[in-house]
């Protein structure tokens, strides 16, 4: 994991729970693995334990990690997929968003956008 604890305007917690999330759709860490424990991830970065938990706790109220009582935190089956399909409605709410604004403040019809998406994709 990669925290910027210093410069971010991102809580830490939050850092935490999108550096697992990362791990998890990259299958760094795979569906039934266990994840570090908030003891380990508290002592690598020297923050608190209850930093660690709360953002491994956005990611059970997300269902991508599971709480097994006594032997840790681990990647729920289907997380992989859950990942996937945020980044794909990430991308598509804010990316191309974009693309299709900008492509109409430069009068680029739709047919020629699609046209212009097509070469890119097969190059």
């Amino acid at each position: 994991m990669h925290l910027n604890l210093n410069d971010s305007t991102m809580p830490i917690y939050q850092q935490i729970a999108q550096e697992l999330r990362t791990a998890i759709g990259e299958g760094t860490f795979a569906e039934g693995m266990q994840v570090p424990s908030t003891t380990e991830v508290s002592q690598a970065y020297q923050i608190n334990p209850a930093t660690v938990l709360k953002g491994m706790n956005l990611l059970v109220d997300e269902g991508l990690l599971e709480k097994r009582r006594g032997l840790g935190m681990f990647v729920k089956i289907g997380a992989h997929q859950k990942v996937l399909q945020a980044k794909k409605q990430q991308f598509l709410n804010q990316e191309v968003s974009k693309i299709v604004q900008e492509a109409q403040q430069l009068n680029i019809t739709q047919s020629e956008l699609i046209k212009l998406i097509e070469n890119q994709y097969h190059r």
